[in-house]
């Protein structure tokens, strides 16, 4: 009998390694190849500089100085040091650079660091502090997150891993240049979108009928949020200059770029992540009543999946609420502490993106629950002469050899 499971489970594992290769091998191949970079597509103007363009790593060889300064009536931390630049232009050259820190922070011998160059009116190079180094304790936790996701999710965690690759693949190869080049973004977004859907659900979750349900359920459910945001930032007469970073990109790029569109296709987005947790949730209950009970019919398997639902996306609202919440929290403490109009506070656009945004999503959410639970209703329970697939591996696993 051993054997037997053995030989089941090996076959489950062919069953999820076949798609999970296929799929990463087309996407990567398409996305890394088949289209054009982003320096081929956007015309950058010359001098245009972005976060880190000015920067370099150095070490710090040894401290000159080290005192207390007085800056915006707050005592803190002086030092002077030599530093070393370690890469780009300058890399070997030895500089002075000023550190002005925190007092839980001073930076010692063998620290690395990272410095702003540049060069005085009279051609001798300057450097500033810019922040710390902090790749290798990064890196200690991407680590730890990969091998916690392999030791629990095994091979679903792998597929999940390579799925969370290839998202970010498709958000830097494709999303980014096709905006950036002046294509409508919601276009860009819904199609990146629904590129992701496919990709990451069939990675993480393999070829079978639950996939399909979560696949078709996730892209009827994105289409409608990206109506409801459509028509809610045309009644809200959002303009997508809420963010002063949308002003910093249109003045840098030659494209021209809707902010509004940007707007809608963050939104779009920003869906696909919770969408996809209770959308696949929802397929798994399905699939989990019909394999307890298959002689339930469509109406009472609906029924139960939805009240599993029920619960589930009155947890996951409250919690985009929330995450949208902490991610304003320093906004809201400062107008708090300036005794603002809060009338005036929550009309402004800055704060009714985030109000749009948080409801939107809410109500795509609130509305993926029926959908995914009918479509994958319709599709499993109404499979002629299938048994289940749990059934089908426990009654393999109990034939005698």
């Amino acid at each position: 009998m051993t054997g037997k499971r053995g030989l089941v489970l090996r076959r489950g594992s062919i069953r999820f390694l076949i798609p999970l290769v296929v799929i990463t091998a087309l996407v990567m191949a398409f996305l890394i190849w088949g289209l054009p970079s982003l320096s081929e597509r956007v015309q950058i103007p010359a001098g245009t500089a972005t976060l880190g363009s000015q920067t370099a790593r150095g070490r710090v060889l040894y401290v000159t100085q080290e005192d207390t300064a007085t800056l915006g009536g707050k005592s803190q931390p002086y030092q002077r040091m030599i530093v070393q630049i370690l890469d780009g232009q300058y890399q070997g050259v030895k500089t002075e650079v000023n550190y002005y820190g925190e007092s839980q922070f001073r930076l010692a011998p063998g620290d690395e660091i990272y410095v702003e160059l540049g060069k005085s009116p009279s051609g001798q190079l300057q450097a500033n502090y810019a922040d710390f180094v902090r790749m290798q304790p990064l890196l200690i936790l991407l680590l730890a997150f990969v091998l916690a996701m392999l030791a629990m999710g095994r091979w679903k965690g792998l597929g999940s891993l390579v799925a969370l690759a290839i998202t970010m693949v498709v958000i830097v190869r494709y999303v980014i240049p096709h905006i950036l080049a002046g294509e409508d973004p919601v276009r860009v977004s819904l199609t990146g979108a629904i590129l992701l859907v496919g990709a990451t659900l069939y990675l993480t979750y393999g070829w079978n009928m639950k996939t399909h349900a979560s696949a078709i359920s996730m892209t009827l459910s994105l289409l409608l949020t990206g109506a409801l945001s459509s028509l809610f930032v045309f009644l809200t007469r959002l303009t997508g200059y809420g963010d002063e970073n949308v002003m910093y990109l249109m003045q840098s790029l030659s494209a021209q770029i809707d902010p509004r569109g940007l707007l809608l296709g963050a939104m779009i987005i920003g869906a696909v992540g919770v969408l996809g947790d209770l959308v696949t949730s929802q397929s798994a209950a399905v699939v989990e009543i019909y394999d307890a009970n298959p002689s339930l019919g469509v109406r009472r398997t609906f029924e139960k999946a939805m009240r599993i639902g029920q619960d589930h996306v009155a947890a996951t609202v409250n919690t985009l609420v929330l995450a949208y919440t902490g991610a304003s929290l320093p906004l809201l403490l400062m107008f708090t502490l300036g005794n603002g109009n809060y009338g005036f506070f929550i009309n402004s656009e800055l704060l009714s993106e985030e109000i749009v945004r948080t409801l939107v999503g809410s109500l795509g959410l609130v509305a993926a629950v029926p959908i995914s639970t009918l479509v994958a209703t319709l599709l499993i329970v109404n499979q002629k002469h299938q048994v289940p697939e749990s059934v089908l591996v426990r009654s393999e696993a109990r034939k005698e050899p």
